[in-house]
């Protein structure tokens, strides 16, 4: 299936994690496998799975947005709805006062549900994916945070709200290994490494395979696995990636036309660079020629002519920095529409 972009509001260049989160994730069927592969089981058997939708709400404001993303779902469960709240955290440290955050998130969704609705209230499941290198070591549950004694918890228990989220901690799971659905174990992969910045030789090969072996992927997913890995880790050799899948044995399948295009313009900005003469100008070469690709890229993907790489070549390179964000912003409203 060729899905098309969700419409979110992103920067691809400015917030990778963020946006490959919800380009993935808004996705109902990829969201129910990450629900059904880390709830428990008799709550997932209860469950109708074919009832997952998207509902277009984000509770996460100002500053956190650098660091949080979510999404809500609503489902059936037991004939009734059933809200699924995912929260992808993906700072540095970890946060110990994730369960208060949470409380005001979903405070919020349920008094928006209270004053359009009525009662009763549905009830909403919490589901954080920890993208972060260190490992979550703080509780789950919001009744922990008060820290009271032993002896004075079990009297209090029955005047403070109670709940805990259900937590995936990326830093020590192992997608390639525990994940049966396909899409999910590479999004769930890539994801941990590109936070890394582990996108090595090893990775590399092995998302090649994943590639070939799941031919059922859908090309939205494939190009976005490309443009997050790029965008996450600068570092990453573009050229000789998608070199690798066109080698592959299903890269007909899984080279799509963004891809392509995404191909074309690195490659040609990394040719521009290495016909650079001296080593000082050999370096700002290869700097012209990524953004070079970049702006190449980008023109095609949205249709537009494209510039003469020579021409191009010409600019200094904050020019074509600033040539690269200007298509970047248009390239997100296009998607967005």
């Amino acid at each position: 299936m060729s899905d098309p972009v969700p419409e979110f509001d992103f920067d691809l260049s400015a917030q990778p994690h963020d946006a490959f989160f919800k380009a993935v994730f808004s996705d109902p069927a990829h969201a129910a496998a990450l629900l059904r592969g880390h709830l428990p089981q008799g709550l997932v058997a209860r469950i109708d799975w074919g009832s997952l939708e998207l509902v277009p709400a984000s509770f996460v404001k100002g500053n956190l947005r650098q660091s949080h993303a979510d999404l809500l779902f609503r489902a059936q469960l037991g004939g009734r709805e059933t809200l699924f709240y995912l929260l992808c955290e993906h700072q540095t440290a970890v946060d110990p006062a994730m369960p208060l955050r949470l409380l005001g998130y979903l405070t919020e969704l349920l008094t928006d549900h209270e004053r359009k609705h009525g009662l009763p209230l549905p009830p909403v499941l919490a589901f954080v994916l920890h993208q972060g290198p260190e490992r979550w070591t703080v509780s789950t549950a919001f009744e922990d945070l008060f820290g009271l004694p032993e002896e004075v918890a079990e009297d209090l228990a029955d005047f403070l709200p109670k709940f805990r989220h259900a937590l995936l901690d990326l830093s020590q799971a192992d997608p390639a290994a525990e994940e049966d659905d396909a899409p999910l174990r590479l999004a769930l992969q890539l994801m941990k490494l590109a936070r890394a910045r582990q996108l090595h030789e090893e990775f590399i090969e092995w998302m090649v395979g994943e590639i070939c072996a799941a031919g059922g992927l859908s090309e939205s997913l494939l190009a976005w696995v490309l443009l997050y890995a790029f965008h996450a880790d600068s570092t990453l050799d573009a050229e000789r990636v998608l070199r690798r899948i066109q080698q592959a044995p299903a890269s007909k399948s899984a080279m799509t036309i963004a891809q392509q295009l995404i191909a074309k313009g690195h490659q040609e900005g990394h040719q521009e660079g290495r016909q650079e003469g001296r080593q000082e100008g050999r370096q700002e070469g290869t700097a012209k020629g990524v953004w070079i690709g970049k702006i190449t890229a980008l023109q095609e993907l949205m249709g537009m002519a494209t510039d003469v790489p020579e021409a191009l070549a010409m600019l200094e390179t904050a020019e074509l920095e600033r040539r690269y964000q200007e298509l970047r912003r248009e390239c997100d409203v296009r998607f967005r529409q």
